[in-house]
C-alpha cells in the first residue's frame, strides 16, 4: 500500500504564498509536493516523472534538492503551526516560511521509477527560525540527506516596490 500525505500544511497556505514551483498547490507546472506529519517527524512522498531524470534509471539530483528545501520549509510551518496551537485543518492561517539555507548531501544515487519518501525531524532553534533535517528515501534506502534552515517569510515578500 502507497504512503499518502493526507493533510498537508500546503493546503493550508493563503492563495498569495501557493505559488512555490515546489510546493505550491496554485502553480500548475510546479511540483506540487505536500508535506504532512508523520508521529513526531515530517513527511513529503513524491513520484519523479520521466522529465526528472538525470541518466537513464536515476533521478536528476536538482529535484532532490527541490524536495528537500519545499519539505524543510513545510516541516518549519507544521511546527510552527502546532507550537501555536494549531493542527492542519482546524482553519486557522497556517505561517509560511522560506529558506536561508538549505545543504544537501547526495549519499547514493536515487533510481527512478520509485516513490521518493522525505522524511524530516524539526529542531527550533529561534522563535522565527527553525532547522530542519531530511533524510530522503528510495524503496527504504537512504539516497540523500539535508538540512533547511527556515525563517517565517517577512511581510514585505508581497509588496512590489
Amino acid at each position: 500500500m502507497e504512503e499518502i500525505v493526507h493533510k498537508a500544511i500546503q493546503d493550508e497556505y493563503p492563495d498569495d504564498f501557493a505559488w512555490c514551483y515546489g510546493c505550491g498547490r496554485l502553480n500548475e507546472e510546479g511540483h506540487h509536493f505536500r508535506t504532512g506529519w508523520h508521529g513526531e517527524q515530517t513527511l513529503t512522498i513524491f513520484s519523479p516523472e520521466q522529465k526528472h531524470m538525470a541518466l537513464p534509471g536515476f533521478v536528476y539530483g536538482g529535484i532532490i534538492a527541490s524536495l528537500i528545501d519545499c519539505h524543510g520549509t513545510g516541516s518549519a510551518s507544521l511546527a510552527l503551526h502546532r507550537k501555536n496551537g494549531h493542527e492542519v485543518g482546524d482553519g486557522a492561517e497556517s505561517p509560511r516560511f522560506v529558506t536561508a539555507s538549505l545543504k544537501v548531501e547526495f549519499v547514493k544515487p536515487t533510481p527512478h521509477g520509485v516513490a521518493l519518501k522525505a522524511i524530516g525531524t524539526v529542531t527550533e532553534i529561534h522563535p522565527k527560525k527553525f532547522k530542519v533535517e531530511t533524510e530522503v528515501f528510495a524503496n527504504d534506502v537512504l539516497c540523500a540527506r539535508g538540512e533547511v534552515v527556515a525563517v517565517v517569510m517577512p511581510s514585505t515578500f508581497l509588496k512590489n516596490e
